[in-house]
């Protein structure tokens, strides 16, 4: 049975954000607020007329993009390049409500979409996907999304794709999987707040594989990071909540001493609210530097009051049952 169509969903990686680059476990799940479909800009769609001319542009640099790879011949997969090269003269651009630079898989959803109109002999995505293909698709699609993010996992756009929630155990080991909501904490909601701020993600992610040189820097984040990322994803899927939060607070911990560049600096404070007071902890959404944070607390009513009084509102992502 097929589980898509050419409605393409926003992501969220729960966890996993820079260090599944390092063979961390990650956790992501699709997230069906946001979506995106390739159209033509002579359609009757409701999309901003130049949002619409900025996007069939992009469209083109993605063509340029894959027909420098094939020169090289290094394309991962075979593309109908007359086909996509007649659609983007006629207009063709990706419509949606997806915020790009916030870590919800906008150039994902947009990668996922050409492949699957595009792709010539295509992987299909289906619940009995085997994990030979799963692996293959994040290749391809690590190596198509390159364009915009400088390096890519390949993860983003293989769940927008998949549209399951993904359990990466590591870069060649990744399963469709599922999160109990049962097994939730009766009042647990995982949320984004809006920081207001465009993040870039190919600065971002240059800057901290240039940290990643200092041998210092490596072995804490080795040692140290990726089991705490690696705990909480092996207790959000058993359901094992105490020790989930416990870690929790380790990966906040962390990533607000040590992943300073990615948090942006008027958070800060909320951030260390959160875990001073443990009404909620907070955690990067994607690459950061802007876009949304990801938050999670067992008392909604608490974060949602903190941050009326910011001035932000939070968005459900995750309620339990």
């Amino acid at each position: 049975m097929v589980i898509k169509a050419d409605i393409f969903y926003g992501k969220v990686l729960l966890f996993g954000e820079y260090s599944i680059l390092f063979n961390s476990k990650g956790l992501t799940i699709p997230y069906t607020h946001f979506t995106g479909q390739l159209s033509f800009i002579n359609d009757d769609k409701y999309t901003d007329y130049e949002f619409a001319v900025q996007s069939n542009k992009q469209m083109k640099s993605f063509l340029d993009f894959m027909l420098e790879l094939e020169a090289k011949a290094e394309m991962p997969c075979n593309i109908d390049f007359k086909r996509f090269a007649s659609d983007i003269e006629k207009g063709l651009y990706f419509e949606s409500n997806i915020p790009q630079g916030y870590g919800i898989g906008s150039s994902g959803a947009l990668v996922a979409s050409v492949y699957d109109r595009y792709c010539i002999g295509k992987i299909e995505a289906n619940e009995s996907i085997s994990g030979a293909n799963i692996s293959k698709l994040r290749e391809i699609f690590s190596r198509l999304e390159s364009l915009f993010h400088g390096k890519s996992s390949g993860i983003d756009p293989l769940n927008c794709y998949l549209q399951h929630p993904l359990l990466i155990h590591s870069r060649e080991d990744i399963a469709i999987t599922g999160v109990p909501r049962s097994k939730f904490e009766s009042e647990g909601v995982i949320f984004l707040v809006d920081t207001g701020k465009i993040g870039k993600t190919g600065p971002l992610v240059n800057h901290f594989l240039e940290q990643m040189r200092f041998k210092d820097y490596e072995n804490l984040f080795k040692a140290e990071y990726i089991p705490f990322v690696n705990q909480c994803i092996s207790d959000i899927l058993s359901g094992n909540m105490r020790s989930f939060f416990e870690s929790l607070i380790k990966v906040s911990a962390f990533q607000l001493k040590h992943f300073t560049n990615m948090i942006p600096e008027n958070f800060m404070p909320a951030w260390q609210w959160g875990l001073d007071s443990g009404k909620f902890q907070l955690k990067l959404c994607g690459s950061g530097g802007g876009g949304f944070l990801l938050g999670f607390t067992t008392d909604y009513a608490a974060a949602k009051n903190y941050f009326s009084g910011l001035h932000h509102d939070l968005i459900p992502v995750y309620k339990s049952v």
